[in-house]
C-alpha cells in the first residue's frame, strides 16, 4: 500500500533531482530518501528514476507517477484549507520563482512586509536566470517578464516597469562625454550573454543601439554590479538604481524601455484560498514598490 510520506519523498526527488537536496528540503537524511524511493519502486515494480549526469531524472513510469502524486498533493492542500478555514493571517510555506533581477532588487522588501503581517508564513524566493518550472512544482508561483501561451496556467499582469542605460557617476567623470547614442561606441558596455537569454523580453540590446558587449553575464545582478562599481555602462532596472549610490541614468530621453511583470500559477491552484490571498498581497506590494522606487530615479 502506498503511503503519502513516500509520495512526498518521491515529489521532492522529482523536483530537486537529487537525493541530498530532497533530504534537505524534507529535513531527512539522503539514505532515508533513497529507501523511500526504493520502497515505491518495489510497490510499483518499475524504476521511477534514472541517475543521469545532471542528477535523478524521471523515467516514463516516474512521469506517470508524477501526475498522480501532484493530484494527491493538491487534494490534501484543498482539504487542509477547507477544514482549517480562512484565518486572519497566512501560514505555511510559499515559494516564489523569479528572474534574479526582480528577485534581488524588488521581491525582498515586498516579501518582508508580507512576512511581517503574517507571522506564521514562511516565504522562499528562488532566484534563477531561467524559467522556473511550475509543472515540476519548483515553486508555488512565478514572477515572469512575459506571459506564457501554453500549459495549464493562470496568468495575471502585475505591473509595467522601466529600464534605462545606467552608469556610475565616477565612471562618467573619467570617460568621454555621452550626448547621443553613437557616443556609446567609445565606452565599455555591460550586458547579457546572447545565447543564454531565456525570455525574448530580455533581448533589449538591439533596441538601445549596442553592437558589442565587452562584459557579459546571464545574471542581471552581475550586470548591475559592473555598472555600480564603475566598470562600464549597461541597461539597468529603474527600480534597482536607488539601491546603488551614485548610479544615474544615461541618455534617458533617447533610450527608455518598458517591460511588464506577470504572476503565473498552476491552473489547479486557483481554488487554494491561501495562494489567492498571497498572490493578491504580492501583486499589490510589487505595484507599490515599483512606483516608489521608480519615483526616486
Amino acid at each position: 500500500m502506498v503511503q503519502w510520506d513516500d509520495m512526498r519523498v518521491f515529489l521532492a526527488v522529482a523536483r530537486e533531482e537529487s537525493l541530498s537536496a530532497a533530504g534537505r528540503r524534507l529535513k531527512v537524511d539522503p539514505a532515508t530518501v533513497g529507501r523511500r524511493v526504493a520502497r515505491l519502486e518495489t510497490v510499483f515494480e518499475a524504476p521511477l528514476f534514472v541517475k543521469s549526469p545532471t542528477g535523478y531524472a524521471l523515467t516514463d513510469a516516474g512521469q506517470r507517477m508524477m501526475g498522480h502524486a501532484l493530484r494527491v498533493e493538491q487534494s490534501l492542500q484543498e482539504a487542509t484549507e477547507e477544514m482549517v478555514g480562512q484565518s486572519t493571517g497566512l501560514s505555511g510555506q510559499i515559494r516564489i520563482g523569479a528572474p534574479d533581477g526582480v528577485a534581488n532588487f524588488l521581491l525582498p522588501q515586498v516579501c518582508a512586509r508580507i512576512a511581517r503581517d503574517n507571522p506564521d508564513l514562511d516565504i522562499q524566493i528562488v532566484a534563477l536566470p531561467r524559467v522556473v518550472s511550475l509543472s515540476r512544482r519548483e515553486a508555488d508561483l512565478v514572477v515572469a517578464v512575459s506571459a506564457p501561451t501554453a500549459g495549464r496556467l493562470t496568468v495575471q499582469k502585475i505591473t509595467d516597469y522601466k529600464l534605462h542605460l545606467g552608469a556610475a557617476e565616477a565612471y562618467l567623470r573619467s570617460q568621454p562625454v555621452i550626448t547621443e547614442v553613437s557616443d556609446l561606441s567609445a565606452h565599455l558596455v555591460t550586458g547579457y550573454i546572447p545565447d543564454m537569454i531565456f525570455d525574448k523580453e530580455l533581448d533589449y540590446l538591439s533596441e538601445v543601439g549596442v553592437e558589442r558587449v565587452r562584459l557579459a553575464s546571464n545574471s542581471a545582478s552581475v550586470q548591475f554590479n559592473w555598472v555600480r562599481t564603475g566598470s562600464g555602462i549597461g541597461v539597468v532596472h529603474d527600480f534597482a538604481i536607488p539601491s546603488a549610490r551614485g548610479v544615474v541614468k544615461v541618455l534617458p530621453e533617447q533610450i527608455s524601455l518598458t517591460r511588464s511583470f506577470y504572476l503565473i500559477r498552476h491552473a489547479d491552484d486557483r481554488r487554494l484560498e491561501r495562494l489567492n490571498r498571497f498572490s493578491e498581497a504580492l501583486c499589490e506590494g510589487m505595484r507599490e514598490e515599483v512606483a516608489r522606487l521608480e519615483a526616486q530615479t
